[in-house]
């Protein structure tokens, strides 16, 4: 499927094609610290279907399982997160695009659940919170 999306403010803007039953949500305590949340979900883009304005500000991550530098690019004025890829000059092979960036991202549910070892343990247990149509 098509796919378009910027940051928070807009000054990058992506496109691109996506297969959303590769939609996969991370649970590594690398997302968790890296998105200030839970968990981190996202979709790969082939290098060949990605498309981008803006220049993002990379961030070079050494992996904690592999060790394998990860290149995390965000928006450098107002810090949403965009991808990540591997480190290199030019096109990547494919980039691992935020869901959250996305105009469809109601139709990329996630498929799957990565290193769920890590899942901080009230993420699959939420039906009983409390819910506000906005802030309460």
């Amino acid at each position: 499927m098509k796919i378009t999306g910027s940051c928070h403010c807009g000054f990058i803007t992506i496109e691109g094609e996506a297969d959303p039953e590769k939609v996969g949500i991370c649970h590594c305590t690398d997302c968790q610290t890296g998105t200030g949340s839970a968990f981190r979900v996202s979709v790969p883009i082939s290098g060949n279907q990605f498309k981008m304005t803006g220049q993002p500000t990379n961030y070079v991550k050494t992996t904690a399982d592999s060790g394998n530098p990860r290149v995390q690019a965000f928006c450098p004025k107002c810090g949403s997160p965009i991808y990540s890829t591997t480190p290199g000059e030019g096109q990547q092979a494919s980039y691992m695009v935020r869901v959250g960036i996305l105009a469809q991202r109601d139709q990329l549910a996630p498929k799957k659940q990565n290193w769920f070892r890590s899942a901080r343990n009230w993420v699959t247990s939420m039906d009983g919170i409390h819910k506000n149509e906005k802030q309460g």
